[in-house]
C-alpha cells in the first residue's frame, strides 16, 4: 500500500481523515495524495450588454481565483503537516466533477486505497440523492476507507 488518497471537502473532521491516513501511511511507508475536487463554475457565453455588465463579470471571476487560491493553500497545508509527521505527501486541488476526478487520479497515481468521510444523512435524503460515497463504492476497483464525519 505505497499511495493512499484522501478525499477532503474542507468539513471540521477533516483532520479526522487526515488522522487515519496518517496511521497507515507509517505502518505501510505509504505516500498520501491530498485531493480537494472544486464544482466547474460555467462561463458565461455571449457577448456583455454594457461596460457594467463587463465589470461585474471581471470582479466574479476575480473573486473565483481568490478563492480557489485560498482552497489551494489550505490543500497544501494538510499536505505539509503530514511531510511534518514524517509523511510523504503532495496537496491537489482539481476542478470538475468529483466522482470521476477522484477514480481518475486514483488511477493516473496508482492508488491502493482511497480515504473519504460520510455524512449521516436522513433516509429521505439518501433515497433522493446519491451521495458522493456510495457513488465512489459503486464504481471504484480500489479499496475505500469510509471515515464517519
Amino acid at each position: 500500500m505505497k499511495n493512499i488518497l484522501v478525499a477532503i471537502d474542507f468539513e471540521e473532521k477533516t483532520k479526522n481523515l487526515l488522522d487515519n491516513a496518517k496511521q497507515i501511511a507509517k505502518k505501510f511507508d505509504s505516500k498520501v495524495w491530498i485531493i480537494h475536487i472544486v464544482e466547474h463554475q460555467t462561463e458565461v457565453v455571449g457577448y456583455p450588454e454594457s461596460f457594467q455588465y463587463g465589470v461585474q463579470y471581471m470582479n466574479l471571476r476575480t473573486e473565483r481565483a481568490k478563492e480557489l487560491k485560498s482552497e489551494h493553500k489550505i490543500v497544501q497545508e494538510y499536505s505539509n503537516m503530514l511531510i511534518k509527521a514524517g509523511i510523504e505527501s503532495e496537496g491537489l486541488l482539481i476542478e470538475g466533477p468529483t466522482v470521476k476526478i477522484i477514480l481518475d487520479e486514483a488511477i493516473k497515481l496508482k492508488i491502493d486505497l482511497i480515504i473519504i468521510g460520510s455524512h449521516k444523512h436522513s433516509f429521505l435524503y439518501n433515497a433522493l440523492i446519491e451521495s458522493t460515497t456510495s457513488c465512489l463504492i459503486r464504481k471504484s476497483n480500489i479499496p475505500i476507507l469510509v471515515v464517519p464525519i
